[in-house]
């Protein structure tokens, strides 16, 4: 199948499942092209951008489930609860197993720092919080804490300068 005709397919489903959620639908839109502008640039294979950019999508799929399990939705339980909808959702659309197992993989570690491996970990995990430190309104310490321990590609680092006025 066309792998650009499968992100639209997901990105139509992941709209689906946080339907009426205006802030989770833009988080991971946004998140979604964040990465995929870090996979262009830092020109990884194909294989990789694919599943860098599924992940994107799904990365916080286990939101929803976790508030409505739990009363509320840490990284921890995202990571708990999203691999399961994500699976569905993947096998629905026919992508294949090992693409599923790592997005999978993906979902259920994107706030875990500490065991980054693979440029579709490093893309995420960068593409997630060049949002969040908007979306969060993170302290400028606790984001240069970020970018010296976490962020690890020239274009996750340009961009932040770029976007939030910092010299390099």
């Amino acid at each position: 199948m066309n792998r650009i005709k499968l992100i639209d397919d997901l990105t139509e489903k992941m709209i689906h499942f946080d339907q009426g959620d205006v802030d989770r639908i833009q988080h991971f839109i946004k998140v979604h092209r964040f990465a995929q502008f870090l996979c262009s640039r830092e020109q990884v294979d194909m294989e990789t951008k694919f599943i860098t950019e599924c992940a994107a999508l799904v990365h916080d799929i286990g939101i929803l489930p976790a508030e409505r399990k739990y009363g509320k939705s840490t990284g921890v339980l995202q990571e708990k609860e999203g691999p399961y909808y994500a699976k569905a959702m993947l096998k629905e659309l026919g992508l294949q197993n090992e693409e599923i197992e790592r997005i999978c993989y993906l979902v259920a570690h994107h706030h875990t720092y500490d065991q980054i491996q693979g440029m579709d970990y490093q893309i995420l995990v960068e593409a997630d919080f060049l949002v969040n430190f908007h979306e969060d309104h993170m302290e400028k310490q606790a984001i240069e804490k970020v970018l010296k321990n976490i962020f690890r590609t020239k274009t996750g680092i340009f961009l932040y300068h770029l976007i939030y006025g910092q010299k390099q």
